[in-house]
């Protein structure tokens, strides 16, 4: 398969940035539509907003901005008017209120409500934000209290300059207006607002790429790569060679210097570019930040990565007499080829460069082979007696007519033959004995020499099974997914011709293929699963599929309930841009959003924005099964989904009606959007005519929203 590129698609970071503006203060806050004017209904709230009231999502969306149910009898009436008016003429507006949660408890509230602009500038959406001051007021008043006291004197009016002074923080946090701050926050809220303008634009923003940052698919990273695999086997072959043959041949070795200098200054530079180079998250999206690169790099690759590119050479400046010593710490290099597996993947998805990787490795199993059969030639020359002349060495000297002379009553290997003619007969042999039985002409001849020759036999017996026996196995073994994929995108390329679909759709069609493609790797599950016994198969998709009934709607049901609706639960995939439903479509089943988001559309304007957690679909009625939909559902982000089957649906609560009862109750309380035509809510009337469009491009993304 080829390397996964991640998820790259243009996205909206608008509620991402909206989040990390509050700078770890809080994140209450809502958005409302700012293009209805009667009401601006609510469209999306926050966790915190929630806990902060006690009201649940579903109790929130489309109700007004205004936040009329958070009013009560100490409510006061000229900021509430205030609050009317901003909104009505689209201003700012920051000021503190008393506001009633759900179980009418009392609390100070600091709010603020900020207009949001599209890139055509016209204001589509408000931001409310809410800080509870409700600490800071109590002790504000005791220290008036006290100071009157003090004086003697009662205030007709209680600016309450000390909680103002506390909770404005909040305000320029929002607004991008704090300067006087300590040094290290000045920098944190630098990084987080940027330049002017203070506040995001409702609109597609471009992923922050730096241009100091590799892309981990780019064909530059994909060239360098190669290099780096070439400058890997080419230390496979000199440190072995070095070691073996050289030793401490100070001549031979400082030949190579200069090219092994150059391959030192390769790796380290590749771990200089590892460091800026992107990677895919196991969520799939492709990771730009470059802390978040530097500690998965060093918590993988980095360690074998320094220890392979440490200069040795730099031995030679400081006078290292024992060359040999050098060399022997090069052999560490070795471990780059671990790195070799990391990209055999990537490799994979050409033949000829599988048949090249496994023709170099069994080449350089064969180079090493032919080092140790040299070692072992000449140990057993230094280890015996002047009259010793049976050994590999002795005989090929004779045959080449340079043969070894006795120093000092032992043999010495200062004579004999050249030492590429050693080499290249030592590979002569290993290869022979790898591939065939070997023809005798460089044999083994004594107890050493035949007991690596058996080592050697065996490896290559191995080595033909494994290998050449079976390559067309792993060829297919390698490539049956990837073979599928072809299969597929080329069957998909030719109903395209054959049908004559204009470019735009077919466009759509083949990134839709290829996304779900890297998200699934071509795996059906349904398809997958089909064989299985019912009893195993209803175990492995309640697992599958327990985040959506840990839902409260099916609290009240059995496990045996449980277990057969979960086999008509499905899962599916919406790309950025693509549309879940379009207004008026007969609703087939109901919608779990398990990541990404999405927002609901109707005549253009944004009803709701919907996110993790939220439930998509409408209420049910035992007799009235057909469900039109009266508005647009459109994926902002990549968005995993969990869809029930509403023809299974109804067949799970006839087999069990006393839960049906309750599923048709409770599911009206559990939608985040009610999709069923004719449903109104009541901040909507039907006959009001929109005067704007909301601006907002096809890829959309919103992330999940977690407290700090």
């Amino acid at each position: 398969m080829p390397v996964m590129k991640g998820l790259l698609a243009p996205q909206n970071t608008f509620l991402d940035t909206i989040a990390t503006r509050f700078d770890g203060t809080h994140s209450n806050f809502i958005l409302a539509n700012a293009q209805v004017s009667k009401g601006f209904p609510i469209v999306y709230c926050s966790d915190g907003f929630c806990e902060l009231t006690g009201f649940s999502r579903t109790e929130v969306m489309q109700k007004s901005c205004a936040c009329k149910f958070l009013y009560g009898p100490e409510s006061s009436e000229s900021i509430i008017l205030s609050i009317d008016n901003a909104l009505e003429e689209r201003k700012e507006f920051k000021d503190e209120i008393m506001f009633y949660k759900k179980t009418t408890v009392l609390f100070w509230c600091l709010l603020d409500i900020v207009p949001i602009k599209n890139e055509k500038g016209d204001v589509v959406l408000f931001l409310a934000s809410f800080k509870d001051i409700s600490d800071t007021k109590v002790k504000a008043i005791q220290e008036d209290k006290k100071e009157e006291r003090r004086r003697g004197r009662v205030k007709t009016d209680t600016p309450f300059s000390s909680a103002r002074l506390r909770s404005s923080t909040v305000l320029y946090h929002i607004s991008g207006h704090l300067h006087s701050r300590k040094k290290s926050k000045i920098k944190l809220n630098k990084n987080v607002f940027g330049d002017p303008p203070a506040l995001p634009e409702y609109k597609v923003a471009d992923a922050k790429k730096s241009k100091f940052i590799l892309l981990h698919y780019s064909t530059f990273k994909a060239g360098w790569d190669w290099l780096i695999l070439l400058a890997t086997f080419y230390v496979a072959v000199t440190v072995p060679y070095n070691v073996c043959f050289i030793g401490d041949d100070d001549d031979m070795t400082r030949s190579t210097t200069v090219s092994d200098i150059a391959v030192e200054i390769l790796f380290i530079i590749d771990i200089v570019f590892n460091f800026r180079t992107t990677y895919v998250s196991k969520s799939g999206q492709v990771i730009f930040d470059a802390r978040q690169i530097c500690i998965h790099y060093l918590t993988t690759w980095f360690i074998i990565d320094l220890v392979a590119a440490l200069p040795f050479d730099l031995l030679y400046a400081f006078k290292v007499s024992v060359v040999s010593v050098v060399h022997l710490l090069k052999t560490v290099r070795l471990l780059r080829l671990l790195r070799l597996l990391q990209k055999m993947d990537r490799y994979s998805q050409h033949s000829t460069v599988v048949l090249t990787l496994l023709m170099s490795m069994f080449a350089l199993l064969a180079h090493w082979m032919a080092c140790i059969w040299y070692i072992i030639g000449k140990m057993e020359m230094e280890a015996n007696t002047y009259n010793w002349d049976i050994g590999w060495l002795h005989e090929l000297g004779k045959r080449l007519e340079s043969p070894y002379h006795t120093i000092g009553g032992a043999n010495g290997t200062g004579s004999g033959p050249a030492i590429q003619s050693v080499y290249i007969a030592s590979l002569y042999f290993t290869l022979s004995s790898l591939t065939s039985v070997g023809f005798g002409n460089v044999s083994a001849n004594t107890d050493a020499e035949k007991i690596f020759s058996i080592c050697v036999m065996l490896i290559g017996a191995l080595m033909h099974a494994l290998v050449f026996g079976n390559v067309t196995a792993i060829i297919q073994r390698m490539y049956s997914r990837w073979s599928q994929y072809h299969t597929r995108t080329k069957d998909l390329k030719d109903f395209i011709r054959v049908h004559h679909l204009p470019q735009s759709l077919k466009q759509r069609m083949l990134e839709y293929f290829q996304t779900t493609w890297s998200v699934n790797n071509g795996i059906d599950c349904n398809e997958l699963l089909k064989d299985f016994p019912d009893e195993l198969r209803s175990d492995i998709t309640m697992h599958l599929n327990k985040e959506i009934l840990e839902l409260s709607l099916f609290a009240s049901a059995s496990r045996g309930c449980l277990r057969s609706l979960s086999l008509h639960i499905k899962t599916s995939f919406c790309a950025p841009g693509e549309y879940l439903l379009r207004q008026g479509d007969a609703l087939q089943a109901i919608f779990f959003v398990c990541s990404g988001s999405m927002e609901v559309l109707k005549d253009g304007m944004v009803l709701a924005i919907l996110g993790k957690g939220d439930l998509i679909g409408a209420n049910l009625s035992l007799d009235d099964r057909i469900i039109k939909t009266n508005a647009d559902v459109k994926a902002l982000t990549y968005c995993d989904l969990q869809c029930i089957n509403l023809k299974g649906l109804y067949e799970v609560l006839d087999l069990y009606p006393e839960y049906s009862h309750h599923f048709v109750q409770d599911i009206q309380q559990d939608l985040t959007y009610n999709l069923r035509e004719g449903h109104e809510t009541h901040n909507l009337t039907k006959n009001f005519e929109f005067n704007f469009k909301i601006m907002i491009c096809s890829h959309i993304f919103k992330p999940s929203i977690s407290e700090v």
